[in-house]
């Protein structure tokens, strides 16, 4: 029986598989794609299908979906919750990579372990979240990441990275540096235990919540809160809000150096990094070149409710939502000078 890449991708586009496997274990995760490369087949490894754009002719290889499950707590934990404070008697718990991370953020919630509550919502798996070192209000799983367990498909051996050695950045890593060749296996994780959250740094999320910044709150309540916000945004999926049949951003905020920033408008957003660099908001400039909610024209078109958001209203092919995407990339660029990259992982199509 023939997949369509459309029936397992948040889009809901794309052709194709010309191979399924449904990978349950990891040993059959790891077999399948160590004996299609051996015999040089293209491989696609897909979770959630959250963070991929397909093409419309599909995927000419095999496709193996990640279904593994299992949440373990494999030791206790001290951690520095703030400068001089140590916590301990968390936990640390390794999670397969097929996990859906909503659930697993729930469960986190229900067991005290604290980090990841403002992550609620995202969809996807929990060996997505590694690669993309996803984040949102305030928080990334950079943060309470331990370690990641993977396949080299290099060099055709496991290779266990800790979290100093998995080169995160905003929306980047050493699994996205280099595509295609470490699969995520298992992610470990290390929390600290309360029914309270880790300190909310995010202005809109404190705003909801009724507290201060780096204040904190039942964790339970920030899920709420994490859940109503993104709602309000079309980021909670829901087959039957167009909005929501998206990739999540489709862009990411701009890194900029200083010169590149100073040349914005003074309203546009500017907030300095570590490293120098000074990030912007996508969403601020694709909005102020001229796009606003639902821009477009169906059946491919911008959120109604995020400008961030490039939707499928329903019959949408990869072209007609890459017609837009780029669109919205060269109105930004002709008007700010600024370039904007993909967020998903783009299969057989190409901005360019």
């Amino acid at each position: 029986m023939t997949e369509l890449l459309a029936d397992h991708t948040t889009l809901r586009v794309g052709g194709p598989a010309r191979r399924w496997v449904e990978a349950t274990t990891l040993h059959e995760l790891v077999e399948v794609v160590r004996t299609a490369d051996a015999a040089g087949e293209p491989v696609l490894v897909l979770g959630g299908g959250s963070n991929v754009l397909v093409g419309d002719d599909g995927f000419d290889g095999t496709v193996v979906h990640v279904a593994t499950r299992g949440i373990e707590i494999t030791g206790g934990s001290c951690t520095i919750d703030e400068p001089g404070a140590a916590q301990c008697g968390g936990a640390v718990v390794t999670v397969a990579a097929g996990e859906p991370w909503d659930g697993f953020v729930a469960t986190a919630i229900e067991r005290e372990w604290r980090g990841i509550e403002a992550l609620s919502g995202i969809p996807g798996s929990v060996g997505a979240t590694p690669i993309q070192n996803v984040g949102a209000y305030g928080q990334e799983v950079a943060q309470t990441l331990w370690s990641v367990r993977t396949w080299d498909r290099h060099t055709n051996a496991y290779a266990t990275f800790a979290v100093g050695d998995c080169g995160f950045g905003y929306r980047t890593s050493r699994f996205k540096s280099e595509p295609g060749r470490y699969v995520v296996l298992s992610v470990t994780y290390q929390f600290q235990q309360g029914d309270q959250s880790m300190p909310i740094r995010f202005g809109e999320l404190a705003t909801r919540l009724g507290v201060q910044a780096k204040g904190r709150a039942p964790m339970t309540e920030v899920r709420e809160a994490v859940l109503a916000l993104r709602a309000g945004k079309g980021m909670v999926l829901d087959a039957a809000d167009h909005d929501t049949w998206s990739a999540g951003s489709f862009f990411t905020n701009p890194l900029l150096d200083a010169a590149q920033a100073a040349t914005l408008p003074e309203a546009a957003p500017r907030y300095p990094q570590p490293d120098g660099t000074v990030k912007s908001s996508a969403a601020w400039l694709i909005e102020a070149a001229g796009f606003g909610k639902g821009f477009g024209t169906p059946p491919a078109t911008l959120s109604t409710k995020h400008t961030l958001a490039i939707t499928n209203r329903g019959g949408a092919s990869a072209d007609d939502l890459l017609r837009l995407a780029r669109q919205v990339r060269d109105g930004v660029r002709d008007r700010f000078a600024v370039t904007l990259v993909p967020e998903p992982m783009l299969v057989g199509v190409s901005l360019d």
